[in-house]
């Protein structure tokens, strides 16, 4: 594949990213604030299809497209990096442990250590990042609201592990239906 054609994947992928972020649902009830989105799909894909560095392309493009178009003040300067990590270490660990293995075992197993991952890196950032910037900057401190504790388990820890197992299983249905066009258009 040429360079140019790489690159152009690159952004059509990076563009319909930043698109699914606009297709954000609330997952935990009473934690509006907490959205769902699909847009890791299209890194994954870059993922699969060029490896590591071309899918964090992709997630930078898109979150640029997000800061630039879609910027919502203190909730896009604090969620849009813990976002940025959340997804990134989800394919780092997703891209280490599959290895483009063409088995599902693997593949699963992929995506259970990156959900793992995932949900670790977000509790951290949350405590040591999320929490004390929104209290600051944005007047919202649920240290005083629910409690630090009572947040990190009752709705980061779930929040994190259901996106984890929901980014695993459609990305592992997305590629499968992918799998014999990329295999026919890369011939």
């Amino acid at each position: 594949m040429t360079r140019v054609r790489q690159l152009t994947i690159v952004a059509v992928l990076s563009a319909l990213s930043f698109i699914l972020m606009f297709f954000a649902m609330p997952i935990i009830p009473g934690a509006d604030f907490l959205q769902l989105d699909l847009s890791i799909l299209p890194i994954l894909v870059a993922l699969e299809l060029f490896g590591l560095k071309q899918a964090s392309l992709v997630l930078l493009l898109r979150s640029l497209l997000k800061l630039v178009l879609n910027n919502q003040g203190v909730s896009t300067m604090i969620g849009l990096p813990m976002n940025m990590l959340a997804v990134f270490v989800f394919i780092l660990v997703l891209a280490l442990v599959w290895r483009k293995k063409d088995s599902y075992v693997q593949y699963f197993l992929a995506g259970g250590l990156a959900t793992l991952a995932l949900t670790l890196a977000m509790v951290a950032m949350n405590y040591f990042y999320a929490i004390p910037l929104y209290a600051q900057f944005a007047g919202f401190d649920i240290g005083k609201i629910i409690g630090i504790g009572t947040y990190l388990q009752a709705m980061i820890l779930p929040f994190n592990l259901v996106s984890g197992v929901v980014y695993t299983i459609s990305f592992g249905l997305v590629w499968a239906l992918m799998k014999p066009l990329v295999k026919a258009y890369a011939e």
